[in-house]
């Protein structure tokens, strides 16, 4: 059985705040921390009631926040464990573009560009980071079925990933997010996007091997982390023309 957590920094404590809120942030913290890795459980809920001296109820609601939080996956018969950024989750809460017969496919990631560069203005608002702050710039060009379908480009806060080289982004064995979260300790919990109609123009058009002018989806999306951290700003350009963007809001982990 995985030990319960040492006690916090009694500053986390504020008075007057419910008792699950207090233990759902002592959680937050050993998580955020890597005192629970990817995959791996956390303490019973009796273990942590009796840890924290308060009632199963109280950790079960504090639990219950944080699997509706997307920080941990309740399996049925094991026990609750941190969420895991492997293809699976991918699939299922990150990855919204579907064939014309609605079907989901893995898809086929290329890296065309890795630079470092300083953030504009844009970059800064959307990262919360002070404009001309360290970035890294990178492309990526997803392919379904062998067809180019969505060009990513992504805006990382350097000071969130010190040492983060091409070699080892393009050398990643699973997804994105499971990188951050297994070299980084950043845990991608949600998103916040913005979608709107635009043209294809330029080195877009060309990846995308369609005509300048062409419709294309442009999905605005930041990933954020726990207490709305923003992690990283991903502009994805997807060419609609056999693909869908598709959500069902509300699916669970099952």
């Amino acid at each position: 059985m995985t030990a319960p957590p040492t006690r916090a920094d009694p500053a986390l404590l504020r008075p007057g705040r419910p008792l699950y809120e207090e233990v759902r942030a002592h959680l937050t913290e050993g998580i955020a921390a890597g005192r629970w890795k990817a995959g791996e459980a956390i303490p019973s809920e009796a273990g942590l009631a009796a840890h924290f001296g308060v009632a199963i109820g109280t950790i079960r609601k504090a639990v219950d926040s944080l699997v509706a939080q997307g920080a941990l996956v309740r399996r049925q018969g094991k026990g609750t464990f941190v969420t895991a950024h492997d293809g699976r989750r991918l699939m299922f809460h990150f990855f919204h573009v579907v064939g014309e017969d609605g079907a989901k496919a893995y898809p086929e990631v290329r890296t065309v560009s890795f630079e470092r560069a300083r953030a504009d203005a844009a970059e800064a608002a959307a990262l919360a980071i002070a404009r001309d702050e360290r970035v890294v710039r990178i492309r990526n060009v997803l392919a379904l079925a062998g067809e180019p379908v969505i060009v990513d480009d992504l805006t990382l806060p350097s000071a969130l990933f010190p040492g983060l080289t091409e070699r080892i982004f393009t050398a990643r064995d699973n997804t994105i997010y499971h990188l951050f979260q297994s070299r980084y300790g950043i845990n991608v919990l949600r998103t916040d996007e913005r979608l709107r109609a635009t043209l294809a123009a330029g080195a877009i058009g060309a990846l995308l091997r369609v005509p300048a002018g062409s419709p294309l989806l442009e999905v605005r999306r930041v990933a954020l982390t726990f207490r709305d951290r923003p992690v990283e700003l991903r502009v994805s350009h997807v060419n609609t023309a056999r693909h869908a963007y598709h959500n069902t809001f509300g699916k669970g982990d099952a």
